[in-house]
């Protein structure tokens, strides 16, 4: 069977007839929403995200964990808090993805929270830079049923690779991936889709076509090539690729803007939210420093922060003004570049 057709079946493989009715009915509401321009909510999240933790062994320039720039703390996801996370949703939850800042293999736990989530029958996913898929770990990984994982690699040699993964090391990252492709053959495990992701920046753009070799002799699933978040994008930055296909910004007279044309609706603020490793539940990904906290997991359940007073506030908001908020003004959604 085709790799992403395997991949699709296994999500579908996840549905239920509740799943399928809470879908439906945060769809219904998400267009609802739209029409009125005024907030309506039914159902539960179809999809979450979590962060294991923060922590990070590269420091990526663009990256708050690389950075060590969070105004918000550092740590580890605990066990407990996410299994009760998990127990409340696992219902009506059909996908989850096991990352948000930082290297989640630092996280002692993570492969036991995904094994959680999996025998729950929720789809899971993560991002790594790849530094940790020793060949045991990767067996684990294959065992815990993840069903899709991202490896960042931004490069074809180690100094295009370090240019912005700095302080990684690709010879490791290439290991890593060989080490996980091995384990899925030897499992014959088709369960979990092995992707590559190649963000371009301008001193790595030259190198497409060699990733995409590079891809097919390493054996990947899929081969995303994405394009990168500035912060400072206005005034152009110097990892910005020549070619405007592969960046998130266009250049105008005044300078650069992004492409996403900031419309006032956005389906993730109906579909799916963030939470932090201590329970804070925000927005989505592009609030990094969790600057928009809805709720805190440690003090109440996600199904009554997702139906409270401050989500819905912020739900109106994203429907009267979305160019109003600031972790919208560098949104990719509806941006982004995939190819197999």
């Amino acid at each position: 069977m085709n790799t992403h057709l395997r991949d699709n079946w296994n999500l579908f493989g996840k549905f239920s007839i509740r799943k399928g009715w809470n879908a439906t009915q945060v769809l219904a509401s998400y267009f609802l929403s739209k029409w009125r321009k005024k907030s309506v909510h039914w159902g539960n999240p179809i999809t979450l995200s979590i962060e294991p933790t923060t922590s990070c062994n590269l420091r990526c320039p663009q990256c708050p964990s690389g950075l060590r720039a969070f105004e918000r703390p550092t740590g580890m996801l605990q066990g407990d808090l996410f299994a009760k996370l998990i127990d409340e949703q696992q219902d009506t939850l059909w996908y989850l993805t096991l990352y948000f800042q930082g290297e989640p293999y630092l996280n002692p736990e993570f492969l036991d929270m995904v094994n959680y989530a999996s025998n729950r029958g929720i789809y899971t996913a993560t991002s790594t830079n790849a530094h940790y898929l020793t060949p045991e770990n990767a067996r684990k990984t294959v065992q815990s049923g993840l069903n899709r994982i991202i490896i960042s690699i931004d490069g074809v040699d180690q100094d295009a690779y370090g240019k912005y993964r700095i302080g990684g090391n690709l010879t490791k990252v290439l290991e890593g991936t060989k080490n996980l492709v091995e384990a899925k053959k030897s499992a014959k495990a088709g369960h979990i889709h092995i992707i590559w992701q190649f963000i371009v920046f301008s001193h790595n753009e030259n190198q497409l076509d060699s990733i995409r070799a590079l891809a097919r002799e390493y054996g990947v699933d899929e081969l995303a090539i994405k394009t990168a978040q500035i912060y400072d994008f206005e005034e152009g930055h110097a990892l910005l690729p020549e070619k405007e296909k592969y960046r998130r910004y266009t250049e105008m007279s005044a300078g650069f803007v992004i492409k996403n044309k900031l419309l006032n609706h956005c389906w993730r603020m109906w579909q799916s939210c963030v939470i932090t490793w201590d329970g804070k539940v925000v927005p989505c990904c592009f609030d990094k420093d969790a600057t928009h906290q809805l709720g805190d997991l440690k003090r109440e359940t996600l199904k009554s922060i997702w139906n409270s007073v401050p989500y819905r506030q912020f739900r109106d908001a994203i429907l009267l003004g979305r160019s109003e908020i600031d972790i919208c003004k560098n949104c990719s959604e509806g941006t982004r570049i995939w190819e197999a």
